[in-house]
Formats: C-alpha cells, sequence, structure tokens
C-alpha cells in the first residue's frame, strides 16, 4: 500500500497538482482513519488531503481510477477471442465478477432492451452489469493493442445507440401521461434521462480503463491519461471541453489576483529614509538616530491600455486577457481595450455598466469594426491608425499591452509606432502565446517589436497569464 501511496502521489505531482510532504503525511494519516474496503471513503479521504483546487478535482479523479482500479481476472482482455467478440470474458470468470454469465446468451436486441429497463427505473447495478457487457461485446478490445480507450469508448457507444435509446425513453414517458407532456414537464423528463445516460457512459469508460489497467500496467496507463490541468492548457489549442474548463476557472482566479495586488499595494515597501523625521525623533534618544524614519511609498493605480489582435490565431488568447483584465479592473486608475485585425477599433464602450464581462467579450468578437481590406492580420496598419486616433492620450501613467503573435503577413511592420509609444508610456509590455522557439519563424516580427517594449512574454496559458497579471500593478 505504501509503494501503491508513493506512485499514486508521484504521478499526482506530474500531472501537475501541487502535493506538499506534508500532505503527503496526512494522506497516509487519513486512510489509518477509514474502512480500506470502502472505495469511496478511501477516495474522498485522499482528495480531502491532497486537493486544494475544485479545478483539479477531475485530474484527481483520472488519477485515482487508474491506480485504485478493480483488480482481477474477470478484467483481463482475452487474447483468443475475434471478431465482435474481442476481450469478452470466459464464463467462468464472469461468473465470478457478477451476472455477466448469463447474459452472454443475449442477443442485440435483448440487451438493449435490458438496457432500457435499467435506464427507464434508475437500476444502477443493472446499469454496472450492462457497461461490463457492453464492453466485453462491441469495444474490440485486444492484449497489447496501442490504441487508446477513446477508440474502444466509440466503438462500445456506436452499437448502443444511446441517442436512439433517449428518444425511446422519452416516448414512454410521454405515454405514461396519456399525452403530451408541457414544455417544463418535458425539459425534466429529458433532463432526467440524460443525467442517467450520461452516468451509463461513464460506467462504460470507468470498464475500459479498468480492462486497460489489467493490461498495460498503471504507470503506463496513467501516463496515457495524464492531460494538464485548467491553468496548464494552451489558449490556442484548447478544445470544447478545455475552453469550458478554462472559463470554470477563470472567476476563482480573477477573486485570487484582485485580493493579492491589494495586498501588494496595502503593504508595500518601506520608501526612501526621511532624514528630517528621523533627526526630530533621535531627540528622545539625546541626538542618537536609533529609529530611522521612512517615507511610505504611495503608489499610483497604474492606467491600463490593451491592444488585442482578435484574428481567428489568436481569437481565444485575446478573449481570456480581456476578461482577466477587466475582472480586476478596480486594481488600476483606468482600463481601456482596443481590438484589431487589419483595422482597429476602441471596445471600452462594450464593457462599461456590464455585470457579465462574458457577454462583452461575445460582444467584442460580434460588433468591433476591426476589418480593414481583406480580414487578414496587419499589425503595421493597426498600430499606425492606433497612434494616429489615441496616441497623444498616452502617459507617463500608461501601461499599455499588445497581445498577438506578431504574425503580420509580410506587411509593413512599422515598429516606430512602439518606439514612440515606449518614449511617452511608463511601461509598454507585448504578451505572445506561441512557444518561444515559435518566434521570429515565417511572418513572425516579433523580436522587431520586441526592442521596443519593455519585455515580451510568453503567455500560452493561464498559469503564465496570472504571473505576468501579477506583476502588473
Amino acid at each position: 500500500m505504501l509503494d501503491l501511496l508513493g506512485g499514486f502521489i508521484q504521478e499526482l505531482r506530474a500531472a501537475g497538482l501541487p502535493v506538499s510532504l506534508t500532505e503527503n503525511l496526512d494522506a497516509m494519516e487519513a486512510v489509518k482513519h477509514i474502512p480500506i474496503e470502502d472505495r469511496d471513503a478511501f477516495k474522498y479521504a485522499l482528495g480531502a488531503t491532497l486537493v486544494k483546487n475544485n479545478a483539479h478535482w477531475r485530474a484527481f479523479e483520472t488519477v485515482f481510477e487508474v491506480y485504485f482500479s478493480l483488480r482481477g481476472p474477470e478484467f483481463a482482455v482475452d487474447p483468443d477471442a475475434d471478431g465482435e467478440q474481442w476481450g469478452e470474458m470466459q464464463p467462468g470468470q464472469q461468473q465470478a465478477g457478477g451476472p455477466g454469465g448469463a447474459m452472454d446468451q443475449l442477443t442485440p436486441e435483448q440487451l438493449a432492451e435490458m438496457l432500457y429497463r435499467a435506464l427507464m427505473n434508475a437500476d444502477e447495478a443493472m446499469m454496472r452489469a450492462l457497461a461490463r457487457q457492453a464492453v466485453s461485446r462491441y469495444a474490440g478490445m485486444e492484449p497489447g493493442r496501442p490504441v487508446g480507450g477513446t477508440y474502444y469508448l466509440y466503438r462500445t457507444l456506436r452499437n448502443l445507440d444511446l441517442d436512439g435509446m433517449l428518444e425511446k425513453l422519452m416516448e414512454s414517458a410521454r405515454q405514461e401521461v396519456g399525452g403530451e407532456m408541457t414544455a417544463l414537464e418535458e425539459r425534466l423528463e429529458r433532463d432526467e434521462f440524460e443525467t442517467r445516460i450520461n452516468q451509463l457512459k461513464q460506467e462504460i469508460e470507468a470498464e475500459i480503463r479498468r480492462r486497460l489497467v489489467a493490461d498495460r500496467g498503471v504507470e503506463a496507463m496513467a501516463k496515457t491519461l495524464r492531460k494538464p490541468l485548467p491553468e496548464d492548457v494552451d489558449f490556442m489549442h484548447a478544445s470544447r471541453d478545455e475552453m469550458a474548463a478554462l472559463r470554470r476557472a477563470l472567476y476563482p482566479l480573477t477573486r485570487k489576483l484582485a485580493v493579492r495586488l491589494a495586498r501588494k499595494r496595502r503593504h508595500g515597501r518601506k520608501g526612501p529614509l526621511d532624514f528630517r523625521n528621523t533627526v526630530r525623533h533621535s531627540l528622545s534618544y539625546g541626538g542618537v538616530p536609533a529609529e530611522p524614519k521612512f517615507r511610505y511609498p504611495r503608489p499610483a493605480k497604474p492606467e491600463i491600455m490593451v491592444v488585442a489582435d482578435i484574428s481567428g490565431s489568436v481569437a481565444a488568447f485575446a478573449r481570456f486577457t480581456l476578461h482577466l483584465v477587466y475582472a480586476i479592473s478596480n486594481q488600476f486608475s483606468k482600463v481601456r481595450a482596443f481590438v484589431f485585425i487589419d483595422g482597429i477599433d476602441e471596445v471600452t464602450r462594450f464593457f462599461e455598466g456590464v455585470e457579465d464581462i462574458t457577454d462583452a467579450v461575445h460582444r467584442v468578437n460580434t460588433e468591433a469594426d476591426v476589418v480593414w481590406v481583406d480580414g487578414h492580420s496587419d499589425y503595421g496598419h493597426a498600430l499606425e491608425v492606433f497612434w494616429e486616433r489615441w496616441g497623444k492620450e498616452v502617459g507617463p501613467k500608461t501601461t499599455v499591452i499588445l497581445l498577438g503573435d506578431a504574425r503580420n503577413n509580410y506587411h509593413s511592420a512599422q515598429s516606430w509606432v512602439l518606439k514612440e509609444m515606449r518614449h511617452r508610456a511608463r511601461h509598454v509590455y507585448w504578451l505572445n502565446p506561441e512557444p518561444r522557439s515559435y518566434w521570429d519563424t515565417g511572418d513572425s516580427i516579433i523580436g522587431e517589436y520586441g526592442v521596443h517594449t519593455d519585455g515580451v512574454f510568453e503567455c500560452r496559458n493561464l498559469r503564465q497569464l496570472e504571473r505576468f497579471v501579477e506583476n502588473l500593478a
């Protein structure tokens, strides 16, 4: 058990979860006080001691299901099976594991009927048994085959036709009430059946994962299933589910940053020595300056101008940065936003007086006037127009943040604008969502722009963006 827990902790760290030695010891101690045979209690005891962020729970669950999956011969993959019965368990093994042996003789129609009844009656035990049988019958699992669990899941769900099953369940619900249901009743029934079907999918996925662990080993499967945490997901390559996780992680991040920035400004470091005040207080020590006095700095809140490329390649990055900056806008004296592709438009008006910043960001993407000629990025023209229209408003209290990959489609760079901006502004920063190894390759001219800024930062994920914003104020 100690070796297993040690490997589990190492895999959590490899997945990005911050697990300290103290938390490791706390987890070991917690295990002593719960019944080890109660899998759920064991899982939540480890979760309570090792997981500190709700966004990390899914990664914890994945690693737990791999390291503490159900083991035994009933989950083995049969190398002698063929056709659609690849991976089907031997009758003796299924008898040992539960009701699977009797289900071997069922036709696909009978299996579908049993699944319909289990979903209709919310019979969780039968759903687990049917999930095991469906994987045996339809997944086509072979020992040692280098195929991911997603492929086996797709094969199983395709044969079960759960979309058709949902409509069949809805039709039965309508018949039970003796006619048409109201819109609310239909919505509630559909939500309930969708929840049960999702539960079945999770059972099927867990069954496939258990068999893959039995076939390939814990370490190999943990490495295969390892996914980045929401704060480490690359903005430019995030899937739809990962984007949803990013949006969920953004709100607690903005709260944490706002508190941290306010504390940083409140407890700033001491300023220069106040000579007059020190001499005056030294009189009580006989003229000895035993208690030096300092001038406490009163840092002004910076003005922020965000100039963001919202062309297709970096649109997601621009959305999240605008969302983050406006969510903590009370830490700055003023925030103004400009977006561009080959034309440029000020979009500050979309954020004024709105409660949901997501709606404002959506309006930016749909209503901003950012196309000048062909809708392909032209940094030179956009910067030139920005300087002509709003350059006079850049002052010694202004921090300008430029967002984009600096891929200019071989147009004129107009880097003199950044040079003039740097002379007039307090700071000029450039945030690039591309990996540093891609900079200045192809049509990227980030190096030409970077020499006229206070720094060019790689910002590919929330963690890097958080680190930059924390040092901004």
